[in-house]
């Protein structure tokens, strides 16, 4: 599979089978991955990965944590604007209609929201944290590890889905993790295969044409 390949498969799963990822593989992969651009080589990514059993320990301590918490930040904008609106709404409303969920049910929405943090049936995980001195600059060094990953993972058949909802339960993630209050949440990264009869999974979504976002000075 060449690089266009991989970015033009690569989709944010949710539905996944609970056929397990192996450590060894999701050592090649992060490995590789850490040859991501880095502003300085500072390296910012700290990666703590959740497999096998540890999985079901993670789950079962989520369920005993406080689900309402401060965000470790604001995934959006308080207003966001137009055209920015316009396709974080459309994209929700492809996915639940692939879903079957109208617009009125919003029990059914929140339940399927909720199954983020399941990492939407994945076997495995990982969570990517940062130390609290780093500016927006080392922010973008991890978008850009995260992308490699999944690029990589998709080159090896495996399928992934990039989660900021967790930065929504950042106490309820480190306090499992027990990490160093010097290190912040990030994101969460959801592994595994995906589930083929899942119609969820079908969604692509829409990326606005070139002229809207590109000029030539």
């Amino acid at each position: 599979m060449n690089v266009s390949d991989a970015v033009a498969a690569r989709r944010s799963i949710r539905s996944f089978l609970n056929t397990p990822v192996s450590d060894d593989l999701l050592r090649e992969l992060l490995t590789r991955a850490a040859r991501a651009p880095s502003g300085g080589n500072v390296q910012p990514w700290q990666i703590q990965v959740i497999n096998g059993a540890r999985m079901q320990e993670f789950l079962q301590h989520l369920a005993t944590q406080e689900a309402r918490e401060n965000p470790a930040y604001e995934i959006y904008p308080k207003e966001l604007p137009a055209p920015y609106r316009d396709s974080r709404f459309k994209v929700g409303e492809d996915m639940y209609g692939l879903l079957g969920i109208p617009r009125e049910d919003k029990a059914a929405r929140f339940a399927h929201l909720a199954r983020n943090f399941e990492f939407f049936g994945a076997p495995t995980a990982f969570f990517c944290l940062i130390e609290k001195t780093m500016g927006p600059p080392q922010w973008s060094d991890l978008g850009m590890f995260l992308q490699t990953f999944m690029l990589l993972a998709q080159e090896a058949g495996i399928d992934t889905c990039a989660q900021e909802a967790w930065a929504t339960r950042p106490n309820a993630v480190t306090s499992f993790l027990q990490t160093p209050d010097s290190l912040m949440l990030f994101c969460g990264m959801a592994i595994g295969y995906r589930d083929p009869n899942a119609a969820v999974n079908t969604l692509v979504s829409d990326r606005m044409p070139l002229e809207a976002w590109a000029t030539w000075a």
